[in-house]
């Protein structure tokens, strides 16, 4: 098991550019006071402990989604969580991996 298979769901065959070009969504899974000191662009700040009350929201967005934090653990954890709900899912690891792709 790799270092992202211990968060779960790392970017198995699925890259974050791809996701982006198909309309992917970011969510942002830190603590407001981590988003405002810097995200993607466009992302949504969603923290990890509420992920579960928001499925239903994220679900009708209707489009795949990239999870983000500080360091890809509680993305991955995130991640996992969402794949399990039957939302199309990868982990984008630290925000700024994803933030170096969306202008």
């Amino acid at each position: 098991m790799g270092f992202f298979g211990l968060f779960g769901g790392g970017n198995a065959g699925a890259s974050i550019e791809e996701y982006l070009k198909e309309g992917a969504v970011v969510i942002d899974v830190r603590t407001v006071e981590e988003f405002k000191e810097g995200h993607v662009k466009g992302s949504k700040n969603m923290v990890l402990n509420a992920i579960p009350t928001k499925v239903a929201e994220i679900k009708k967005m209707n489009k795949k989604v990239i999870a983000v934090c500080r360091s890809g653990a509680r993305s991955g954890q995130a991640t996992s969580f969402l794949k399990q709900q039957g939302i199309d899912a990868i982990n984008g690891g630290p925000w700024q991996n994803v933030a170096k792709f969306v202008q």
